[in-house]
């Protein structure tokens, strides 16, 4: 994969075919070494946060990308999937809640125009 939007726009659509809530993609490239962006998702069930990860990993393998690494499947509350320059979380609500990524990283820059409105 050569372009990080190119990236960040079949992570976006994948969640949403799944029925991911509240997906949201924060530039945080200025703010921390670990990673250019996080994507945000919420799954109801920890049966659709399972569905919404394997979503994303099986449509970027179509495309020769495979996570880096991929931590708490089993657990399926808050899903972690590393892809370098873009990690993504998948979480129950309540986890997400409880960690409230978008107000840790509240500086960073919410990135919307690739994220199809429902």
């Amino acid at each position: 994969m050569q372009d990080t939007r190119e990236l960040l726009k079949l992570i976006a659509e994948a969640l949403q075919e799944k029925k991911g809530s509240d997906i949201r993609i924060l530039e945080v490239k200025d703010l921390t070494l670990i990673t250019d962006y996080f994507v945000i998702a919420s799954g109801s069930s920890r049966i659709q946060v399972q569905a919404l990860a394997r979503h994303v990993e099986d449509k970027l393998e179509e495309h020769g990308v495979a996570p880096f690494r991929v931590e708490g499947f089993q657990e399926a509350q808050w899903i972690l999937m590393d892809y370098g320059t873009v990690v993504v979380h998948v979480f129950l609500p309540e986890q997400r809640e409880y960690y409230n990524l978008e107000r840790l990283w509240g500086d960073a820059k919410v990135i919307t125009d690739l994220i199809d409105p429902v």
